[in-house]
């Protein structure tokens, strides 16, 4: 099953200051979907931003909202992310020891289900909730800061992934330091949906960078 190609900006690279202008600039640009990082600073050693965020830029843009949340525990909020707007949330198999019952709940809410794994996660934590599943992430930093450098050996844990979803309808995302220098590995090891934050922010043409980062990664048989 092939899967679109998918550019999701990460807003936790953008100047806060003018969010809703930023996220206009890219949904102008070309994102296909957009990254929202929510971090807590206890799961991960840095604070983002929450739910009223989500709400308040939520009518600026009509494009899927991505919403990672980097949070622990997870379950007690998922409900007000999901009012906020989000679309799509994803919650870390490392938050919680109920993977499976915060998956039921997120789909219970009518969104979509994404589970994400750090650089040490072993892809086998996925076994015995696929069918639960609309999303992978792929953690190709460990997570908690933006601006960090692509961990070469996830290009394997992609492939291992890819494998493992065959002929499932699941999107494979990657987050962590993907550029136009490394968007035709990523897709070429599985991944179909493609999370930039500095690459596109630090831009000075945000549609020059998703329209490179796309044309790299499209460059390839997926």
């Amino acid at each position: 099953m092939t899967r679109p190609l998918l550019i999701a900006p990460s807003i936790l690279a953008a100047d806060f200051a003018r969010l809703g202008d930023e996220v206009r600039a890219i949904d102008d640009g070309g994102a296909d979907w957009i990254h929202i990082d929510v971090m807590d600073g206890h799961f991960v050693p840095n604070i983002s931003f929450g739910f009223p965020i989500i709400e308040a830029i939520r009518p600026v843009t009509r494009k899927l909202f991505d919403v990672h949340l980097m949070v622990a525990p997870v379950d007690r909020y998922l409900e007000a992310f999901a009012k906020a707007g989000a679309d799509s949330i994803t919650v870390h198999a490392e938050a919680g020891p109920h993977l499976d019952r915060s998956l039921q709940i997120i789909r219970s809410l009518g969104k979509k289900a994404g589970v994400s794994l750090n650089p040490a996660t072993p892809v086998s934590v996925l076994n015995h909730v696929l069918d639960r599943l609309d999303m992978v992430l792929v953690m190709t930093v460990n997570p908690g800061f933006g601006g960090q450098a692509f961990i070469p050996a996830m290009l394997d844990k992609i492939a291992e992934v890819r494998d493992m979803v065959r002929g499932r309808n699941i999107d494979i995302e990657v987050d962590g330091g993907v550029t136009r220098a490394n968007a035709a590995d990523v897709a070429r090891a599985g991944a179909n949906v493609l999370v930039a934050g500095s690459a596109i922010f630090k831009a000075k043409s945000y549609a020059e960078e998703i329209r490179a980062i796309r044309t790299a990664a499209t460059s390839i048989a997926v």
